[in-house]
């Protein structure tokens, strides 16, 4: 008895999903191998497209007919069985060979001249067909990328609107999604802390399980959050139509530390002011360390004098430097009437500042455009454009959110000040905390340097407490002195 096999495809899983197209190619199979009285011993069944090489199911049955193990196979037409002429050359062999191979839709006989012949000019339109219709889906696709469409599912953080609509940012993903590139950015965590955090605040992959190590690498490395649509496969760069999720200055930091310019280890133990000393001498970062259940910060450098302090030494000289800045209710009163002053300019000056952006964002599209028309004349390769076209939508995406800044000063002012006021009150209360995570956020937000010598520390501080340190102290209030800094005449420095 002569054994045949049977193969069916389809192009897409989705399809074979569906199933109808290949039990028709069955049933259409098993009807012409009835009438020709051939058996069907086994059936090789494909979810692939048949326009590139390498299709497993396919190969398996070549090599299986090449092995004798069958005597031919039955296919339902000649484009099911290959759209690139590879493929049909190796079929072609296997004929040569003496492998019967039929056509259930197609009356052609493969072992005569002419029936190969009109074979070859059917596999040669099929191969010329699906060339043509993959030109057109990369004309469509390229095309959604030129209008600033993502025609590929949306990253996570964002949200599938249909073809030819942005992406929206997800309510309930784009706040972790933006926490992972904060925490990150601190230099607390690394990929394995960081994932286990994000984990624990309840971000998750599309399929609802944990997002892995690779996972968070791709999304950290993602210009998409930032407003680009980067295509990894070909490293192209689109302006995109969504809304970023983050700013570029954050991205930017990221990215260096991605880049391995500074290093993150992730951390062991927690300390309250871990990574925050540094040695006035050489200059080299204190490490904590816990011994005989105090903790020390040291200075592990061989030949420095400066060698360890306890922890409680330490803060007690923080704390005494942040009780300089003592404010009463009237101070704060006039601090607010500064601020707003103040806004009122920034917001003005701020107009002035955005036509020049609107002028760089000008002059940077023109410089893409003049890119685009060198590389569509062929003065440079696509390498080199592709580099140059990344750094010049960089440049616009910076400029950009420099522009929403300006356009939103007046928020921007107004939550500067609501923060800068909400320290002093927190200051005011700095002997009452207990929490070090409290400790360690109040001394971060108002210091920017914390250098320790042998005998001292220096305490730097971050805008606008480095204005108020550098101004006298004034006399406020009757007979008692109460040595208040109050800054009169200078302009809030935030």
């Amino acid at each position: 008895m002569k054994i045949y096999y049977g193969y069916v495809r389809v192009s897409t899983v989705r399809q074979g999903e569906r199933g109808s197209s290949l039990q028709e190619q069955r049933e259409a199979i098993g009807h012409y191998a009835q009438r020709q009285g051939l058996v069907i011993s086994e059936w090789f069944e494909e979810k692939e497209t048949a326009a590139k090489r390498g299709r497993t199911i396919f190969n398996r049955m070549l090599a299986s007919l090449d092995q004798g193990k069958a005597i031919g196979v039955i296919i339902h037409k000649i484009d099911r069985s290959a759209r690139n002429l590879r493929d049909w050359s190796d079929l072609g062999e296997l004929i040569d060979r003496g492998i019967e191979v039929h056509f259930a839709h197609e009356s052609l006989d493969m072992n005569s001249r002419g029936g190969r012949l009109a074979a070859d000019i059917q596999a040669v339109v099929a191969s010329d067909y699906i060339r043509n219709l993959r030109d057109e889906v990369r004309k469509g696709f390229y095309g959604r990328l030129k209008q600033g469409y993502y025609p590929l599912p949306a990253p996570l953080g964002y949200t599938d609107n249909g073809a030819a609509k942005p992406k929206t940012l997800n309510s309930s993903v784009a706040p972790l999604v933006r926490k992972a590139f904060e925490l990150y950015a601190t230099e607390r965590h690394s990929f394995e802390t960081l994932q286990k955090e994000l984990t624990r605040l309840g971000l998750r992959n599309r399929n609802g399980g944990i997002v892995s190590r690779n996972g968070i690498s791709t999304l950290l490395n993602n210009p998409f959050y930032i407003g680009l649509i980067n295509i990894e496969k070909t490293g192209e760069h689109f302006q995109g139509n969504h809304e970023p999720l983050i700013p570029k200055s954050l991205f930017d930091r990221v990215q260096v530390l991605l880049r391995g310019k500074r290093k993150i280890t992730g951390l062991k133990h927690s300390y309250t002011y871990q990574k925050m000393f540094r040695c006035e001498t050489c200059g080299y970062g204190l490490i904590a360390e816990r011994q005989k259940g105090f903790i020390y910060y040291r200075c592990h450098t061989g030949a420095c004098p400066t060698t360890s302090f306890r922890e409680e030494a330490l803060e007690e000289k923080i704390f005494k430097a942040l009780r300089t800045f003592k404010f009463t209710s009237e101070d704060l009163v006039n601090f607010d009437e500064e601020f707003k002053k103040f806004g009122k300019k920034y917001i003005k000056d701020g107009e002035t500042i955005a036509q020049s952006l609107r002028l760089s964002i000008s002059q940077t599209e023109s410089r893409l455009e003049v890119l685009t028309d060198a590389f569509i004349d062929r003065m440079i390769d696509k390498e080199t454009y592709e580099a140059k076209k990344a750094k010049l939508l960089l440049e616009k995406a910076g400029y950009a959110e420099k522009m929403r800044d300006i356009e939103s000063g007046k928020e921007i002012i107004a939550h500067k000040v609501q923060n800068f006021l909400e320290l002093l009150k927190r200051m005011a209360h700095m002997d009452e905390l207990e929490n070090p995570a409290e400790k360690r956020d109040l001394v971060k937000s108002v210091t920017s340097n914390l250098r320790v010598s042998p005998k001292d520390l220096a305490v730097s501080w971050v805008s606008p407490f480095d204005t108020l340190e550098k101004y006298e102290a004034v006399t406020c209030g009757g007979p008692e002195e109460s040595r208040t800094p109050y800054l009169r005449s200078a302009k809030p420095a935030l």
